[in-house]
């Protein structure tokens, strides 16, 4: 059984009479908000009602998730937690979120292979966007999915699996929300370890430059902070796993970057009270993988949201060509992050097919002037055809976003399968996978 959470800031929306997400910056179009406590009033809903979309624990940028008619919000039940420990799984309800679900697995011997930035998020939202993680051999978090359990259109519950459903299941997994009410996942787990984490600051340019493969596989988990001025990256975070012969040597220096003396936020000027401990204290998986804890403010809260995919072979090119842009960046931006992510065989993955770099920018909560910077930011990694991160901000027009993705034609004949009536279809969705000239709007 899991223990109630720490009640999060997250949460500091619902006094609004309007329904907005975490960060404040996205208003929902309705606030007819049905949150069913059991699957099968799920699906009595879900039969009545012509049109809805899901809404988990809003930390979606942009409006995929968003609906005129009706929002859907099933509670979660924080005990039905099924570990099957000689295969390595565990199945959950879909709206649980990482952070409540990762101290029990740890009492119970296992860990996942990895953790976005903030636990705070739910597993199903987290997987339906690809949302990642870090590191050069770890997939996004979506990869751990071995089962589905959704309920679909007309309110039939479907069961797909890896195992079992090939391409069905690898069309399913990343669906943004157009096939159904996902209600149950499947994870894969590991053995539960532990970690350490080291912070390194001021790594020169030119060093990232030429050692950029081995700052990157330095540790399990690597991440670069940067504003993009003075030619460095002002922060290294190096997340380590303690088992023998691959554990992180710490050194004063790190490819001309300096050991930090204290723990660091990754916004120089916020308090490090919120961030998961570093200085290379040992702590479980759970409490390392992530920048932030659970039971505190993720990042800075009032921001907007970024981030664009490339494939590795380009991550040095697609950093210097960001990095040209640092006088239009630099007014509006709070800091950039980038991260390695392995590559995938799920369709809408930003990272099908192939390795990938993140570049993740937090913006000052200024949706006029970030949608300015934005297409220069596009254009400027077009040529090595950048995908956006599925619940964040971006500009890119649909028919270049659209082919960016091999399987959409695929994916389209699957959500025309599960959908044929469009019930889950939003503007958000209508727009972006199947209009051919509007710009994307946040």
């Amino acid at each position: 059984m899991i223990a109630s959470p720490v009640l999060s800031p997250l949460l500091s929306w619902a006094g609004d009479p309007k329904l907005k997400n975490w960060a404040g910056n996205y208003t929902y179009s309705t606030d007819r908000l049905h949150q069913p406590v059991s699957v099968e009033e799920l699906r009595a809903l879900v039969k009545k009602l012509d049109k809805l979309r899901v809404l988990g624990t809003r930390h979606c940028f942009n409006g995929i998730a968003d609906s005129t008619r009706n929002l859907v919000s099933p509670k979660p039940d924080e005990q039905a937690v099924a570990i099957n420990a000689p295969a390595r799984t565990v199945t959950v309800d879909a709206g649980l979120k990482y952070g409540q679900l990762a101290p029990y697995l740890h009492k119970q011997g296992f860990a996942l292979h990895n953790l976005a930035s903030l636990p705070h998020i739910s597993i199903a939202g987290a997987c339906a966007t690809a949302t990642h993680g870090s590191g050069v051999k770890n997939g996004n978090l979506a990869t751990a999915v071995s089962g589905l359990e959704l309920v679909t259109a007309n309110g039939e519950v479907v069961k797909l699996s890896r195992q079992q459903d090939g391409d069905a299941f690898r069309g399913a997994v990343v669906g943004l929300g157009a096939l159904g009410v996902v209600t149950k996942v499947t994870l894969d787990l590991l053995p539960t370890f532990m970690m350490k984490q080291y912070v390194y600051e001021s790594l020169p340019l030119s060093q990232l430059k030429q050692h950029f493969d081995a700052i990157m596989a330095s540790g399990y988990s690597v991440s670069l902070f940067t504003d993009w001025q003075k030619q460095r990256v002002n922060e290294v975070w190096i997340k380590s796993r303690l088992e023998a012969g691959v554990v992180f040597r710490p050194e004063a220096e790190f490819y001309g970057a300096k050991q930090a003396k204290k723990n660091l936020h990754p916004i120089a000027d916020l308090s490090a009270e919120n961030c998961t401990e570093q200085m290379g204290v040992a702590g479980p998986w759970y409490e390392r993988l992530p920048h932030f804890r659970m039971g505190f403010t993720p990042s800075s809260g009032k921001e907007l949201q970024s981030e664009y995919f490339v494939p590795r072979q380009h991550a040095v090119d697609a950093i210097l060509a960001v990095e040209r842009l640092r006088n239009q960046i630099s007014p509006h931006l709070m800091i950039s992050e980038i991260r390695s992510i392995a590559a995938d065989d799920l369709w809408m993955s930003p990272c099908y097919k192939q390795p990938s770099i993140a570049l993740h920018f937090t913006w000052k909560q200024n949706w006029p002037a970030v949608s300015n910077v934005l297409p220069l930011i596009e254009n400027a990694l077009a040529p090595y055809k950048a995908r956006p991160h599925w619940g964040k901000l971006f500009t890119m027009a649909p028919a270049k976003l659209q082919a960016l993705y091999e399987r959409l034609p695929d994916f389209k004949k699957l959500v025309q399968q599960y959908d044929p009536k469009e019930k889950f279809r939003n503007e958000f969705i209508a727009r972006t996978l199947y209009a051919t000239d509007a710009a994307p709007r946040r």
